[in-house]
């Protein structure tokens, strides 16, 4: 049992990867193996219709831990993998806003002068092949960000944060 379990008043982790514009496939495979226990996080199809799953690639210490996920339409790329999966998995709510919708996987290559060009080679699909593309992941919670009633706040919270912790606290 991790030491934060522990904690007299732990009730669960808020993930927050709103404004999280992505990063590496691999790694957001290894978060999400933090989560979850087993099976695909993400799956990528090419345009010949082949798909290659990445599984879970490590055994986490958070397997059992209550978890909900602050996204918003910043949460893009390698954070809509993990939100995407953990949604799939029915392992954390999401709570917030619509992601961005960024499901392509992309190619890097350098040309003269320092710049490259990125290429889409393939897309990618949660574990229930759920294409974000376009239209991002639902929320389980939709809940606008309210500056205003944000700014009133203690604590570095925001109403998104604070109905987080409701959620795990219920």
């Amino acid at each position: 049992m991790p030491q934060i379990e522990k904690a007299k008043n732990f009730k669960g982790i808020v993930l927050d990867v709103r404004n999280n514009p992505g990063g590496y496939m691999h790694d957001a495979v290894y978060i999400a193996s933090e989560f979850v226990k087993s099976g695909p996080i993400v799956k990528q199809r090419d345009g010949n219709n082949h798909t290659e799953s990445m599984d879970v690639n490590r055994t986490g210490v958070l397997l059992d831990v209550p978890l909900v996920v602050l996204i918003n339409k910043g949460s893009a790329s390698a954070s809509e993998i993990v939100s995407g999966a953990l949604q799939d998995y029915n392992r954390a709510k999401l709570i917030g806003e619509n992601s961005f919708g960024k499901g392509t996987v992309q190619q890097a290559i350098d040309v003269d002068g320092g710049a490259s060009v990125h290429i889409s080679i393939a897309k990618w699909l949660t574990p229930k092949e759920r294409w974000v593309h376009g239209k991002g992941l639902t929320p389980d919670v939709a809940i606008a960000y309210d500056a205003s009633a944000s700014a009133k706040m203690l604590d570095h919270m925001d109403n998104q944060v604070l109905r987080a912790v409701q959620e795990l606290t219920k």
